[in-house]
C-alpha cells in the first residue's frame, strides 16, 4: 500500500484518496452499522456525482427533492420516474464509488406490488442505480417485499415522508409524542423485517431516532434527527448554498458553502465585462491563418464581356 492510500480493514471502505476503490453495495453499506458513520448526499446531474464521489460521500440518493430545488416546486409531487431516471442515469454514469440510490417518486409505489416492481426496477435498468428508496411505513410492506424479491435492495424512509405532506398538513416534525414515537419504532421494525437494507429518518426528535438507531440492525440516516444515528444525509443544493435568494433553509442544515454568491457574483462581473467590452480580449478571441500569397485566387472585378463605362 503506497503513501497516501488506506483502507479500513473493518469496513471494507477505502478513503477518498484511494484511488479504484470498490463500489459500494447495499449489503457492504449495511455492513457499516456500528463501524463508522456514513455520510450521505443527494446528486441530479454528472458533475455533481463525480466531485461528490470523489470526496468520499458513501451515498448519493438521486431524490425527488430534485422537483423543489431544481425544477422550483413548492414539494416533491411532481417529480416523473421519467425524469428521475434520467437524472439517475447521469448520476450512476458519474459515481465510481458510491452506492446511487433512486428515490421512487409519488404514485409509482402506491397501488400494486406488481406496479411496483416495473418502476423500481427502471431505475436499476435505465438510470444504472444499485437500489430504490421508498416512503411510508406498514402500509409499504407488500410493495417492499416485491421489489426485494425482484432482487432489488430497498431502503426505506420514515418520520417527515415528503410525499405525505398533504396528509400530514405541512412539513412537520414527527414523532413528537410518545404514541408517535412508538409507532414510528414498530413501523421501523416491521420495514427491517421486510428487508430493508437501510431507514431515512427524517425530522424526528434526536431521542427517537437514537432509540429506533439502538433498536434495529440496519443503519439509520437521519435529515433533521440528531446525532444518534448511524449516518446523515442532506440536500446537496442546501449544503453548498446553491438556492434560489431569499429561499428558506431547514433549521437542520449545516451550510458549508455559499456557491449561490459565488454563482451570483460570477454572473454579475461576466456581465459588466460584456457591457464594457473589455470580454472577449484578443487572448479570447480568434485570429485567421495568413494569406499565402501564391495561394491566393486573382479577384474578379468585373464579369466577363461587361466593360466598365
Amino acid at each position: 500500500m503506497t503513501k497516501g492510500q488506506t483502507t479500513s480493514l473493518a469496513t471494507g471502505a477505502s478513503s477518498p484518496e484511494t484511488p479504484n476503490a470498490p463500489r459500494l453495495t447495499a449489503p457492504a453499506l449495511r455492513a457499516l452499522k456500528g463501524r463508522r458513520k456514513i455520510a450521505a448526499l443527494t446528486a441530479y446531474d454528472a458533475p455533481t456525482a463525480a466531485l461528490l464521489d470523489a470526496a468520499g460521500v458513501d451515498l448519493l440518493l438521486v431524490g425527488d427533492s430534485i422537483e423543489m430545488v431544481v425544477y422550483g416546486a413548492p414539494d416533491t409531487l411532481g417529480a416523473t420516474l421519467d425524469r428521475m431516471v434520467a437524472h439517475a442515469k447521469a448520476v450512476s454514469g458519474a459515481a465510481k464509488r458510491a452506492l446511487v440510490v433512486g428515490d421512487l417518486p409519488y404514485l409509482t409505489y402506491h397501488t400494486t406490488p406488481e406496479e411496483a416492481v416495473r418502476n423500481a426496477a427502471r431505475f436499476v435498468v435505465e438510470g444504472g442505480c444499485r437500489a430504490v428508496k421508498l416512503e411510508g411505513g406498514v402500509q409499504r410492506l407488500p410493495m417492499i417485499r416485491a421489489i426485494l424479491s425482484a432482487e432489488i435492495p430497498v431502503m426505506g424512509h420514515l418520520g417527515l415522508t415528503p410525499q405525505s405532506v398533504n396528509a400530514l398538513g405541512g412539513f412537520k416534525v414527527q414523532g413528537r409524542r410518545a404514541t408517535e414515537a412508538r409507532r414510528l419504532l414498530d413501523e421501523a421494525k416491521k420495514l427491517v423485517d421486510a428487508g430493508i437494507f437501510a431507514l431515512v429518518l427524517e425530522c424526528v426528535p434526536a431521542d427517537v431516532a437514537a432509540r429506533i438507531t439502538e433498536a434495529i440492525p440496519v443503519p439509520t440516516i437521519g435529515i433533521g434527527a440528531g446525532a444518534g444515528c448511524d449516518g446523515q444525509i442532506l440536500v446537496f443544493h442546501d449544503l453548498v448554498g446553491l438556492t434560489v435568494p431569499g429561499a428558506r433553509t431547514p433549521r437542520f442544515v449545516r451550510r458549508y458553502a455559499d456557491v449561490g454568491e459565488i454563482v451570483r457574483k460570477a454572473a454579475a462581473d461576466y456581465v459588466a465585462d460584456v457591457r464594457s467590452g473589455s470580454f472577449p480580449s484578443e487572448a479570447e478571441s480568434f485570429a485567421s491563418d495568413p494569406v499565402d500569397p501564391a495561394d491566393a485566387a486573382p479577384v474578379v472585378l468585373y464579369a466577363a464581356g461587361v466593360q466598365r463605362r
